[in-house]
This record gives C-alpha cells, sequence and structure tokens, in this order.
C-alpha cells in the first residue's frame, strides 16, 4: 500500500479511505462516542436500517448495543442450537426428496433455499415466529434491499425526489414497517418473553426516558421498528450469503470438503448436533473463517467523526466519513502472506490470532465496541447449516455456475448458486 489515507467525495459527501493497518486498529477499538456510523446508513438506508443499531450512534447506539447484545452473547446462543437443527433438517429432507425424485444425483439451486432458512431461523430464534408467518416480510425486505442496492449516495435531495424507485422503496417501507408491527402484535399476544423481541419491547420502553436523551430522535414504535428489520437484514442476509459461498468454495475444493465432513461423522457419531459438538469442530470452523476472509459480506467499515478528531496526529474534522475497505485488508500480501488470494483454511489452525501479521485486519463482523453482537449466532447457524449438509450430501459446482460477485448492499453470488448433490 503506497498511500495510507486519501480523501475524496460522493456528491456532497466527505470520506477518507484509511490503509493503514495500526489506523484502522486505532479507529475500530475507540471507545469514545466520538465516532458514529455514517448518516447515509440512517438517511439513504433509512428505509432499511433507520436508526437501529447497525445504523445509529451516540447515546441512542449505546442504549441500543446495552439491550440487545447481552440476548446474543455465547451462552444464550447455545440454548438455540435444537431450534436451528429443527430449521435446518426441514431444508435438508426437501434436498434428499428432490434427489430420489431425479435419481442418483440432482441439481439444485441451494442460495434461494439457504435464504429461506436462515430467515425461518432468525424468525423462530429472536421472534417465536415461523418463515410462514413472517416470509412477506422477508420477501419485501429483499426487494427493498435491491432497489437500495443502486440509490446515488451522496446526491443532495435524491431520496426525496418522487422518481419510480423512491416511490417503490416508499411504499415497501410503509408494508414492512405495518408487517413488522402487526407480527410484534402476534408475538405479544402469544407470549415472547424468551425471545429476543422482548428485550426490544422493554428497551423501547426506556428509548423516551425522563433524561430526554431519545426524546427528540426516536420514538417507542420508530425504536422497535428499526431494530426488528436490522436483525431481519443482518441476521438473515449475512448468513444466507456466508453459508453460500461456503458451499461454493467446498464444492470447489473436495479435499476440504472430505475433511470437513469427516470431521462432522467423527464429532457426530451418535447422531446428536448439540452446541459441545460444534465447537469440537475445528476443521469446519477454519473453512468458515477463510469463507469470511475472502468473502466477506460487508465491503467498507464506515465511521463518522461527530467531532473534530486526532488520528495519529492528523486533524480530521467533524462530519468526515471514514472508509476502510475490508476486502483489500483481508486480501493484503503484505499480511496474510503470498498465498493471500487463495483458499487455505489452515491459516486459521491457530486461531485468528495466529492467522496473519496484525490480526486486526481479519474484521468480517467487526472488531472494538462495535462488533457484530450477532456474531456467536452467525457462527453457529453456519457450522449447523454445513454440518448437517455435509453429513447427507456430496456435492460439486454445476456447468450452470457463474463465478460473479456482486454488491447489493452486500457481497454475495450474481448468479444462482446450482449444485450437484448426490446422498451419502
Amino acid at each position: 500500500m503506497t498511500c495510507p489515507l486519501y480523501l475524496f467525495s460522493t456528491g456532497t459527501a466527505q470520506s477518507l479511505m484509511v490503509l493503514d493497518i495500526v489506523m484502522v486498529k486505532d479507529i475500530l477499538t475507540d471507545t469514545s462516542l466520538n465516532l458514529g456510523k455514517p448518516s447515509y446508513l440512517s438517511e439513504d438506508m433509512g428505509p432499511l436500517l433507520g436508526q437501529g443499531i447497525i445504523s445509529s450512534s451516540g447515546p441512542i447506539w449505546a442504549h441500543q448495543r446495552k439491550i440487545i447484545t447481552p440476548e446474543l452473547y455465547l451462552d444464550k446462543v447455545k440454548a438455540m442450537v435444537g431450534t436451528i437443527v429443527d430449521s435446518t433438517n426441514i431444508m435438508v429432507r426437501s434436498w434428499e426428496t428432490k434427489i430420489e425424485g431425479d435419481g442418483v444425483i440432482s441439481e439444485i439451486t441451494v442460495d434461494e433455499d439457504l435464504r429461506s432458512l436462515s430467515a425461518d431461523i432468525i424468525a423462530r430464534v429472536c421472534f417465536g415466529s415461523n418463515y410462514v408467518e413472517g416470509k412477506e416480510i422477508f420477501a419485501k425486505l429483499r426487494d427493498l434491499i435491491k432497489l437500495l442496492s443502486k440509490i446515488n449516495l451522496g446526491i443532495p435531495g435524491y431520496r426525496y425526489l418522487p422518481n419510480k424507485r423512491n416511490i417503490q422503496i416508499w411504499r415497501l417501507e410503509k408494508e414492512i414497517n405495518s408487517k413488522i408491527l402487526k407480527l410484534v402484535k402476534q408475538c405479544q399476544e402469544k407470549g415472547s418473553e424468551q425471545f429476543l423481541l422482548q428485550t426490544i419491547l422493554e428497551g423501547a420502553k426506556n428509548c423516551e426516558g425522563s433524561d430526554g436523551l431519545f426524546s427528540n430522535s426516536i420514538s417507542q414504535e420508530r425504536f422497535i421498528i428499526d431494530n426488528c428489520k436490522s436483525i431481519f437484514f443482518a441476521g438473515h442476509d449475512t448468513t444466507a450469503i456466508t453459508s453460500t459461498w461456503c458451499l461454493i468454495l467446498l464444492a470447489k475444493y473436495q479435499d476440504w470438503q472430505d475433511r470437513a465432513r469427516a470431521e462432522v461423522l467423527e464429532v457426530c457419531r451418535d447422531g446428536n448436533l448439540d452446541a459441545s459438538n460444534l465447537r469440537k469442530m475445528k476443521t469446519l470452523t477454519m473453512v468458515i473463517q477463510e469463507t469470511l476472509r475472502l468473502y466477506s459480506p460487508v465491503l467498507f467499515a464506515a465511521r463518522t467523526t461527530l467531532k473534530d478528531y486526532d488520528l495519529k496526529g492528523i486533524k480530521i474534522p467533524k462530519g468526515i466519513t471514514i472508509q476502510i475497505p475490508i476486502p483489500i485488508f483481508q486480501e493484503d500480501k503484505d499480511i496474510w502472506g503470498v498465498d493471500a488470494h487463495e483458499f487455505k483454511p489452515e491459516r486459521f489452525s491457530n486461531g485468528v490470532l495466529g492467522s496473519c501479521k496484525f490480526p486486526q485486519a481479519y474484521m468480517p463482523f467487526g472488531i472494538g465496541s462495535r462488533v457484530c453482537p450477532g456474531q456467536h449466532l452467525g457462527m453457529i447457524e453456519l457450522k449447523v447449516i454445513l454440518s448437517l449438509i455435509l453429513s447427507k450430501f456430496r456435492f460439486s459446482l454445476s456447468s450452470t455456475y457463474c463465478h460473479s460477485p456482486t454488491l447489493r448492499i452486500l457481497i454475495e453470488p450474481g448468479h444462482d448458486v446450482v449444485l450437484k448433490m448426490t446422498k451419502i
């Protein structure tokens, strides 16, 4: 990297690209509230993210982190394994039925099935619902993501223009908000004390507290809607996309598929898949970590200076967005070695700390205080999904597969992912 910093603009939005790993570490581990999320996340991406935990800053974000993060600690996520297994087995049985109907080999389009599975899991473990009840929300969120991925960031007032795209966005936002409130009401009537939804509802009661921190910024209803959408989006899309990339890589690298399968069958000899078994799957963990290194769902880690900010003696004015390009750091040969662009899960044999010169360069879940609160849930979902697939099927890439990573807010396969599958 020849230039560690450079300034650029998108319309009227000023951004500072940071390509120095030491600076990146300082930025991402900053625990003050002087750095927040860029305003375009809550404005241009507002119909999707609003002021939920992904996009908010300052006291609102601190309040949301305080109430949501503890519900996604590892000890609580372990209790969700049974539900995740049940949901995944439904998809696995549908694939088995298709293969039996087609003969020995069947070509299966896996990405949409994995998206539906991820939606079902996040609905069950966080809201006590299932995909049948929430499928319209997920379908409309998918349509909204496609529209928002094409918006022009940085053009003043663009999001207010009544053009065809914006009108579609406004309509979808209204429909999604209405359906979320309906789902919340249904869950309340059924009783949802054991689910994340209850925590969001309790947090909403305090978002208009007497201290006045939130009263002019976010209402109770908005708090509920925005955080439900954040969880639907972050918990649903990222897991589905990463599990798809994992299957693509395992289909291409058959030796790693065989190694991962052998480990799964050895660990689960008694047929049980629980949290203690998942912890023993070292090879599968390395595969997932390497997949996230090569195909991080998120393109940038971004922060905005809420006050004038000092970065290693460089004065950054208030209102500048700091952009950290995740793929550049995660495939930097100076950090990862000459094989940085290759799929080599063994680089994680000693964990993230032993994987490269600067562990902070590995940031698919972020690092520091704004690390993704759902990282434990995401990793357990991925392990359950992949282990159950590996234990039941052998698979390779179909000749119809076209490798085309595409940015649609998240980095995902640009075309359908079709695998040739046989039952074991």
